[in-house]
């Protein structure tokens, strides 16, 4: 019910994610692949707008590190969830105290929101997508999570971030995970090399005064992690470590798929 990255090579991955096996693009494997046949359910191609082929379920269930998410193919070739970001969501969760309140901005399909919900945190999980959200809140349901102590929000990040610094909100922990380009609910427009500053710096106002950590990831090349940590140690001081995000393989080649950053006091 896992999830393994098979193989990879010429622009392509083999992943295994429960019972369902795909093949989707991949830029950066530009090697061979080790193995010489791929036996996959469906896979994904950009080319000539071929989309998705093969037999594909509408939707199924994945377990990863402890947690049940339902996935289902998106018209860009995503499913529902990135697994490189386990690592971050993981050590987020075993800094939390009970109690904790944690922002999770450009929160997706809510697998950081789930694990610190579990660890004891009050969560604000944050999206733009009003679909997006209503996934999530499917997830926390898979998760046995929906009594908890979770706020969701649709809203544009930007503006909901100076809401809350309005309404006098803190919080210990925030998490953010911003795209290249993206649209708010209201057709706001967001241009992480533009905005990733003044995105940061309003984080920064929304800190307790006994702040746990802020961790952002993201997948634009331009941001790599000498870049992310620049960023993050202008804005909130010392004590950054930065890398590759990676999908691991379990034989074979691991995948650098993006870039994090992460502050502790």
């Amino acid at each position: 019910m896992n999830y393994s990255l098979i193989d990879s090579g010429d622009q392509k991955k083999l992943e295994q994610f429960g019972k369902v096996t795909l093949v989707r693009p991949c830029g950066q494997a530009l090697w061979k692949p080790l193995l010489k046949k791929w036996e996959s359910d469906a896979s994904f191609s950009r080319e000539e707008k071929e989309g998705w082929t093969g037999s594909l379920p509408k939707d199924w269930i994945c377990e990863l590190e402890g947690l049940k998410f339902k996935l289902s193919g998106t018209d860009f070739g995503h499913i529902g969830i990135f697994p490189e970001h386990s690592f971050l969501w993981k050590a987020a969760a075993n800094e939390i105290q009970p109690g904790s309140r944690i922002l999770n901005l450009f929160a997706y399909s809510g697998a950081a929101t789930f694990a610190l919900a579990k660890a004891g945190a009050e969560v604000c999980h944050v999206d733009a997508s009003q679909g997006m959200v209503n996934w999530a809140r499917e997830n926390a349901v898979l998760n046995e999570l929906e009594d908890k102590p979770i706020r969701w929000i649709v809203d544009d990040v930007m503006k909901f971030l100076k809401r809350e610094i309005r309404r006098g909100r803190k919080y210990d922990g925030i998490l953010l995970d911003p795209p290249s380009f993206g649209r708010g609910a209201k057709g706001e427009v967001f241009k992480i090399e533009r905005d990733i500053h003044a995105l940061l710096s309003l984080c920064k106002e929304l800190l307790s005064e006994r702040p746990l950590f802020v961790i952002c990831s993201n997948h634009t090349n331009t941001m790599t992690p000498i870049v992310m940590g620049h960023l993050l140690e202008e804005v909130f001081g010392k004590n950054v470590d930065s890398g590759e995000l990676l999908l691991k393989a379990e034989k074979g080649r691991d995948i650098p798929t993006g870039t994090y950053a992460r502050w502790r006091p």
